[in-house]
């Protein structure tokens, strides 16, 4: 009988060719095994081998995608940049980069969606798809961030200079507005963490940041004028 062991599979992995022979001629070896027998087990090998193969491919398959964009996107990873365009896949640990003028709006799972606006940066850290929960670091530029209400309350965090935020929300704005570092909840609820102090902003509330360090300015209803010049950033 032959075992397939982790070592054999990664092993198969860095060179199949040449452990697939081995396997046959392990077969091969035992006179008294009749012929159908190890055509069974060449079978069978080949089975195992191949949902391995198709199981490590689900794995480097995408967390997620684009949707729609505008403008110069891409992925950077090191120094090197990858073009995105309308159904590009997205993988955990990518930074997503815009240009001047550029937006993006990208699906992440199954509940999430994600929009920036120009000149922003944002790293996947995590994305669990089956309940929609990710932590995201964004280091520059406008995000609104969109849970779906078929389910349960998604949580997420978005890390950034200014702050923690934690979202028990379906919608939020969070970036550059009024000269400060704004986040509005549009439907939901959010809590934000900056300098020592945490606020929690309701539906319809916002806080004001002025700089990395900086606490939270108490929740407060923003003006239509601001709302929309925010979700125009992103849109």
């Amino acid at each position: 009988m032959i075992q397939i062991t982790d070592r054999t599979l990664h092993a198969v992995h860095r060179d199949p060719d040449r452990m697939i022979g081995m396997m046959e001629m392990r077969i091969a070896r035992p006179p008294n095994v009749p012929v159908a027998r190890r055509q069974v087990i060449a079978g069978g090998l080949g089975l195992i081998l191949a949902g391995q193969t198709g199981h490590l491919g689900a794995q480097t398959e995408g967390i997620g995608h684009v949707l729609s964009l505008r403008g110069e996107v891409f992925v950077e990873i090191g120094q090197t940049q990858r073009p995105l365009a309308v159904r590009a896949p997205l993988h955990l640990g990518d930074l997503i980069v815009t240009g001047a003028g550029a937006r993006v709006r990208v699906r992440l799972g199954r509940r999430t969606i994600l929009a920036l606006g120009e000149n922003a940066r944002l790293r996947i850290d995590r994305q669990v798809l089956a309940d929609g929960s990710g932590d995201y670091d964004l280091q520059a530029g406008p995000l609104l961030l969109e849970h779906d209400n078929d389910g349960p309350s998604v949580r997420a965090t978005v890390r950034s200079s200014y702050g923690l935020i934690a979202v028990r929300g379906t919608r939020f704005f969070a970036g550059p507005s009024n000269a400060v570092f704004g986040v509005f909840v549009a439907e939901g609820r959010v809590s934000v963490q900056g300098g020592g102090r945490t606020v929690l902003l309701d539906a319809g509330e916002g806080t004001n940041i002025s700089r990395p360090g900086d606490r939270p300015s108490d929740p407060a209803p923003w003006g239509d004028a601001r709302i929309r010049a925010a979700l125009a950033s992103v849109t």
